[in-house]
């Protein structure tokens, strides 16, 4: 996956594409994906990075949704359990099996849980990750260490699953690619591009370069999910916005504040929601809420009183108490959830997908969530065959692998990495990578010194960053950081001390000065204070320290 080769053939014009997908998050690659391995002549553009916004930002499961089930949306939970089965099939590498147990403080509780839980293993059907059952107070303690106990009388066990969603998209566009697509990020969408009245493409404008081209296509996919009505007014200015916008806010904490693999389910707080607290790559994310916001922003911060939210029923369900000072990390995601009427309660809004075309031909898909993305893909791709008038072709994509895949659900991964990665770290962390772990050892073989770890608080080695630049089109030192990675979710200041290092690396990769590297470092550390609770001053200097790797 080149970008630069990408771009000269989009700038090219030569080609008329099938389909043209605006929009690099979840939806939008999974749309790329299904036409390209239908056999579509697929192009893809993301104003950004693939999976920055909300498609990065998600609370990392793979799940039919507690939520809906008790709101009676039984056809929307009976498809995402589905889908949840297909994902983890179809990507064993990033998405897994994970218990979660509902902690019970009353009588009623365990009963109550437990008949609902039952009822959505069933829905589940053949593709259960395994049979809910209620616990004792002993074996509640047993799957959470750190529950509080006080009034504790037992709990409800049930299975979802987890996943890393930036790192699935990544792998998504290779996917794409892989089957003939062309996705360029850091490409916007400046205007559309219509004939006799239909839309034929798009005016997109490299932001790299500065250049303007024109990409044709018989049909145009906008999946650009929270920004779905800015492309939508391209094509009506006059239209009516079709989205609403709900903010969800996770604090992340180290994995002493609940050690394990079991995550804690809380039913419903006082904002109504489901929160969780969640094992993910060896610390604990905490989250979410639901708060409506009156604007979409590219890089949405959260406000005082979603933490404040988040860190009382962290206080409340959890024995040891965590303090401003543990938080390592504080992310913010936008859902575009589709209006309903006069509905003015983003909890009370659709959270399935809606497909709309308009007059000329737009396509937009928006709404969703992960768990659903191949679905949602699936139902685009069919309406966008008979908008484009290209007849008809069954969709493959629900036993398709995803590019890395080729370790089996269970396999240790650590035969496979090679002997230059298990001497620095132990083997999980690169089962994210699945088959190209072996590519990242190969790298460490050819140049020994890429095996330095860029920060002894980030489980990432130089050779990563390099396999990024060459493999996975990383453009940013945000890129790597942010999302190629995870540094900047799981620890944002350890993050913002290895982003000199991540900088040289990505310069000498990409063949940029010492003066872009130092911008770079500028622009990562202003994004990651949003990511810190307090800022680096604040936080005390009791800190694992960057580490340099020694590249020449």
């Amino acid at each position: 996956m080149q970008r630069d080769s990408a771009v000269v053939r989009l700038r090219a014009g030569e080609e008329v594409f099938d389909l043209l997908v605006v929009g690099g998050g979840a939806s939008g690659l999974g749309a790329a994906v299904d036409a390209a391995a239908r056999g579509y002549r697929v192009a893809l553009i993301e104003r950004g990075d693939f999976a920055q916004g909300t498609s990065s930002r998600s609370t990392k499961l793979v799940h039919g949704g507690v939520r809906y089930l008790a709101q009676g949306n039984i056809a929307l939970v009976r498809s995402a359990l589905h889908e949840r089965g297909l994902l983890l099939r179809n990507a064993p590498h990033l998405a897994h099996r994970m218990a979660f147990v509902i902690p019970n403080y009353s009588r009623w509780a365990g009963p109550y849980y437990g008949l609902g839980m039952t009822v959505y293993d069933l829905l589940a059907g053949k593709l259960s990750l395994g049979r809910s059952r209620r616990l004792s107070r002993d074996e509640t303690v047993g799957h959470l260490p750190t529950v509080e106990t006080e009034g504790l009388a037992g709990g409800v066990l049930y299975y979802d699953g987890q996943f890393d969603d930036a790192r699935l998209a990544i792998n998504l566009a290779q996917t794409a690619a892989e089957h003939g697509a062309v996705l360029v990020n850091y490409c916007e969408c400046a205007g559309l591009v219509k004939e006799s009245g239909r839309v034929a493409g798009v005016l997109a404008r490299d932001a790299e370069t500065g250049a303007e081209f024109t990409i044709r296509a018989r049909a145009v996919i906008n999946a650009t999910g929270v920004f779905v009505d800015v492309v939508r007014r391209f094509d009506e200015p006059a239209t009516q916005a079709m989205v609403a916008v709900s903010q969800g806010v996770h604090v992340v904490l180290p994995s002493e504040f609940l050690p394990g693999s079991s995550a804690l389910m809380i039913p419903k707080t006082a904002d109504g929601r489901v929160l969780f607290a969640i094992p993910w790559h060896d610390k604990l994310v905490v989250g979410t809420t639901d708060t409506p916001n009156v604007a979409a922003t590219k890089e949405p911060r959260a406000r005082p009183e979603e933490i404040a939210f988040i860190m009382e029923h962290a206080r409340k369900y959890l024995a040891r108490d965590p303090q401003e000072s543990d938080v390592l990390s504080v992310f913010a995601g936008l859902r575009p959830l589709v209006k309903r009427g006069r509905a003015g309660n983003t909890s009370a809004l659709s959270r399935d997908h809606t497909i709309v075309i308009s007059p000329s031909g737009l396509i937009t898909l928006t709404g969703g969530k992960w768990t659903t993305y191949r679905k949602m893909a699936e139902d685009v791709v069919d309406r966008a065959e008979r908008v484009a008038g290209l007849g008809h072709r069954l969709c493959p994509t629900a036993g398709l692998a995803i590019h890395g895949a080729l370790l089996a659900d269970g396999e240790d991964s650590a035969d496979e990495v090679g002997d230059g990665v298990r001497r620095v770290f132990d083997p999980p962390h690169f089962r994210i990578y699945g088959s190209d772990a072996a590519g990242i050892a190969g790298l460490i073989a050819d140049e020994s010194a890429l095996a330095e770890r860029l920060h002894l608080a980030l489980a990432i080695c130089a050779a990563e960053v390099v396999w990024h630049a060459r493999h996975e089109m990383a453009r940013t030192v945000e890129d790597v950081l942010a999302r190629r990675t995870r540094s900047l979710v799981l620890d944002a200041r350890a993050s913002m001390e290895a982003a000199p290092a991540v900088a040289r690396l990505l310069a000498r990769e990409l063949g940029r000065d010492e003066a872009w590297a130092a911008a770079q470092v500028r622009a990562y550390a202003e994004i990651a204070r949003g990511w810190l609770l307090k800022p680096p001053a604040e936080m005390g200097a009791d800190r694992p320290a960057a580490s340099e790797p020694r590249i020449a």
